[in-house]
């Protein structure tokens, strides 16, 4: 989440508080337009809950965050 974080700050200019506020209003919104199982995994990748979510420091979400951040960074213009 961390790196989700930095890149963000480099490409808006944006604080961290405002990145969390964008990347939690983000994750609420896919959360809920994509189908129930799906869209609560995604909710809590990006919220960074404590079940598993961007913060928890767990591994098993590794490939899904790099996911999340190519998703991300195709929407922002990225690599």
């Amino acid at each position: 989440m961390d790196e989700l974080l930095k890149q963000l700050q480099e490409k808006t200019g944006l604080g961290v508080d405002q990145i969390k506020s964008v990347i939690s209003g983000v994750a609420d919104f896919l959360g809920d337009k994509l189908p129930g199982p799906i869209g609560d995994q995604v909710t809590k990748l990006l919220g960074g809950d404590d079940e598993g979510g961007a913060d928890s420091g767990g591994d098993d979400d590794g490939g899904l965050l790099d996911k999340a951040k190519d998703a991300l960074g195709g929407l922002l213009g990225g690599d």
